[in-house]
């Protein structure tokens, strides 16, 4: 399978995942809205994910799967085995304890982390502690869930790994329609959320249990030992916490500056949903095929093979978000509008969390870029470099958010994530030219330039259209919202693929081919 074939596939999967993710985040607007509820349960959701996304699919993810590989390939499947074993008994006793002390001192950590600004609403404060309390076990969860997925992807068993997320998204929209059904409040909702996350951790463990089962693997842990192997996952592991957490730690930063904003944490979270969607498809797909990939090219000293991968990951992480950012921010509200306006969602939240949207977007290939580029550095071991430039990419989100917030409110938080990703990319590519590790080539040049001026025609048509047709967006019938919201996306697309066909920056026998090995697999 080509690399834009595998990425395919496991985007396909993710679509899956994110596509529900929308009917969650939907079905949590109608019942919770932007109140009280809806703000803690987004502030208790983040802190378990923020660890999870930190801890157990960035920094473990970016040093376990080189170093898995490595022992595949030079022992095979038993000193695989072992290795595995050894990170599996280290890694289950600091869990526990990690899981239990944030459990007993979770008062503390909300008041001077996860929501500070929630001290002034005893109701809010009691609420986020009690459902974090309840949600911080999926993270143990979640961190044997990313080891699993890291000896999948090593195994080259991509496709079940990136399905099984749907598996929390299936379990809330069921969770939700129960609740708004039998007419609970907003806090039973909420409370019922939160068990519900845990239930979904418990049940993406078994499923990945049984597919590296099926694939000749399992595990079983053993007295804790500090092996040599164990040693340099966590040395590798040390920088790669602060690299692969920028986002998520800028994220953590933008919730505890809202926090004091009525309902800014749950405008974010509304509009940051819509923006995961691209960026969760993409940039999920490229970061989990990529640096197994580039990894073993390294391994073998192909370096021709290393530099096709770059240059085919940055044109096809491009050549997808570029036409999706500039869609995001030129039409933000109609899309907001068809997603969540209904129920407690009225237009007003529609208007704050379009803006959210458009300042978010506006950073949306550069997230993905990071991924393609900080494989480049964890292929080849290097997890220092891009940790300093994470520090920078932090430090820059902070000092925006706190200056701009109080002139722009919640929309400063979320283009001061985007400005300080930005800056992060023109780090890591600024090291990799200075050192000749990756250039991209001149064909790749040419596309990305291709790319973004198509980009830049759809989203001229598209607002155009907009003011044209502005009746039919703001028709007070859903149906011909939909319809004409759908139409104009379409059109885009048409319009975006047009061109990159047209002047070859997508290559259309490569796609065809892709999208035929999808529809046999299926």
């Amino acid at each position: 399978m080509s690399l834009i074939g595998k990425f395919m596939s496991v985007g396909g999967a993710t679509m899956a995942s994110r596509v529900l993710g929308f009917a969650r985040e939907a079905l949590i607007g109608a019942a919770l809205g932007a109140g009280p509820a809806a703000d803690a349960f987004y502030a208790a959701f983040r802190f378990p994910n923020l660890f999870r996304r930190i801890l157990a699919e960035g920094a473990f993810n970016a040093a376990f799967v080189p170093l898995f590989a490595k022992e595949l390939e030079a022992g095979g499947m038993e000193m695989a085995r072992k290795f595995a074993e050894s990170v599996l008994s280290i890694l289950i006793p600091v869990l526990l304890l990690l899981s239990g002390l944030a459990i007993v001192f979770m008062p503390a950590l909300v008041t001077w982390v996860i929501a500070p600004g929630f001290a002034d609403s005893p109701e809010k404060f009691d609420l986020t502690v009690a459902m974090t309390r309840i949600m911080f076990p999926y993270l143990f969860c979640m961190s044997l869930v990313a080891m699993l997925t890291g000896i999948l992807n090593s195994m080259r068993r991509y496709f079940l790994a990136a399905l099984v997320p749907v598996l929390l998204n299936i379990v809330l929209v069921g969770v939700l329609i129960v609740a708004l059904v039998g007419g609970a409040d907003e806090s039973a909702t909420a409370y019922w959320l939160a068990w519900g996350v845990f239930v979904s951790g418990l049940l993406q463990l078994f499923f990945l249990i049984w597919g590296a089962w099926r694939e000749g693997f399992s595990m079983m842990p053993k007295r804790p030992r500090m092996t040599p192997g164990v040693k340099r996952l966590l040395v590798l592991m040390g920088p790669v916490v602060l690299t692969g957490g920028a986002t998520q730690i800028n994220l953590l930063v933008g919730q505890i500056i809202a926090s004091s904003q009525d309902g800014a944490i749950a405008l974010l979270n509304y509009a940051d949903r819509i923006n995961q969607l691209p960026l969760g498809v993409i940039g999920i797909a490229v970061g989990v095929v990529l640096l197994p990939e580039l990894a073993r090219a390294l391994e073998a000293k192909n370096t021709a093979e290393a530099a096709y991968l770059q240059n085919r990951s940055t044109e096809f992480a491009l050549g997808v978000t570029v036409p999706a950012a500039v869609g995001l921010m030129v039409m933000p509200a109609p899309i907001i509008n068809i997603l969540y306006e209904r129920g407690a969602f009225g237009p007003e939240t529609t208007v704050l969390t379009a803006s959210a949207l458009a300042a978010f977007a506006s950073g949306l290939p550069a997230y993905v870029m990071i991924k393609v580029l900080q494989a480049s550095f964890f292929a080849r071991e290097d997890m220092k470099s891009p940790m300093w430039f994470a520090l920078v990419q932090v430090g820059a989100n902070i000092a925006l958010s706190v200056t701009l917030f109080p002139i722009y409110g919640h929309v400063a938080i979320a283009a001061a994530t985007s400005v300080s990703a930005w800056l992060n990319v023109l780090l890591l590519a600024a090291m990799l030219w200075r050192h000749g590790v990756f250039r991209p080539a001149a064909s790749t040049v040419r596309n990305v330039a291709f790319i973004a001026l198509a980009a830049i025609a759809m989203g001229a048509t598209v607002w155009m259209a907009q003011l044209q047709y502005s009746a039919y967006l703001d028709h007070e019938m859903f149906l011909v919202r939909l319809v004409s919201v759908t139409a104009l996306i379409l059109a885009g697309s048409i319009i975006y693929l047009a061109l990159t066909i047209i002047t070859g920056a997508l290559d259309r026998r490569e796609l065809m081919a892709a999208l035929r090995r999808r529809k046999r697999a299926r």
